[in-house]
């Protein structure tokens, strides 16, 4: 069996295709049969061979052809019906009052339908939504509830670093990020700097924290008393980069004294 690694929208996420017989090269735009239905996407990763069983045959959908001229001419014309579908669904929201937060519209490759993406704290009964938006736009409709990451995946943005969200930029998936990694680091323990624009702890914390547990090896613990050349002290902090490591003395006063100096 031969797989495609395809990227098939802006979340960065590559599914596998079947591509059969199919020579396609990275960058090529293929039409797929997706979860969500026909759709265009773009080879990020070849065509290989697998052979691990990593993947069952029945699981693993099918790149049905190479886009054609006419296929991104159609896409072209959907990409446009979504604006105004996103904008005929956000008047509906309001006109409903219903607590929840549009994110993006989107069309399959035929037009069959359009799904549209929210995020919502609570489940919504969007029925009324959806009979009425189906009506307007004369085709079947879909509505994805996503979370907060996956919202600011979508959207894009600039983080507090002044770069490129690193969801939006190159995340494939969503690591578990905890606040015990900001410990490990040595950082504020202020969810204003910590939290990236959903919200959420910055996915750049589980970036380095192997790197800082591993530095951490070679220090002895805060409140471990330790002998130097000034004398007996105990830790009270100590510097993980540049591995130093601060001690109040025994004799009294304060220092502070590179690891290998003990």
């Amino acid at each position: 069996m031969k797989l495609a690694g395809v990227e098939l929208d802006k979340n960065g996420r590559v599914h596998y295709f079947q591509s059969g017989d199919l020579k396609l090269e990275k960058g090529d735009m293929v039409v797929v049969d997706a979860e969500k239905g026909i759709t265009m996407g773009t080879v990020v990763v070849p065509p290989k061979k697998e052979k691990s069983g990593i993947f069952k045959k029945r699981s693993v959908r099918d790149v049905i052809r190479k886009a054609t001229a006419k296929d991104i001419k159609g896409q072209e014309k959907w990409r446009k019906k979504e604006k105004e579908a996103f904008a005929q669904c956000l008047k509906l929201i309001a006109e409903l009052k219903l607590p929840m937060k549009l994110v993006e519209a989107e069309y399959l490759l035929d037009g069959s339908k359009a799904i549209f993406y929210f995020t919502a704290e609570h489940r919504i009964d969007f029925r009324q939504l959806v009979r009425r938006l189906a009506a307007q736009i004369k085709t079947r409709i879909e509505m994805r509830q996503i979370g907060v990451r996956d919202e600011a995946k979508r959207v894009g943005g600039i983080g507090c670093c002044g770069r490129e969200l690193c969801c939006a930029a190159f995340l494939q998936d969503f690591e578990l990020v905890s606040i015990k990694m900001a410990k490990e680091q040595q950082l504020p323990l202020n969810p204003a700097k910590i939290s990236g624009l959903c919200g959420r702890l910055m996915c750049c914390l589980s970036f380095e924290v192997d790197t800082y547990q591993e530095l951490k090896k070679n220090l002895p613990k805060v409140g471990k008393k330790v002998t130097t050349k000034y004398g007996e002290g105990k830790v009270i902090r100590h510097n993980l980069l540049l591995q130093t490591i601060t001690l109040e003395l025994a004799s009294g006063g304060v220092i502070t004294i590179n690891n290998n100096e003990l």
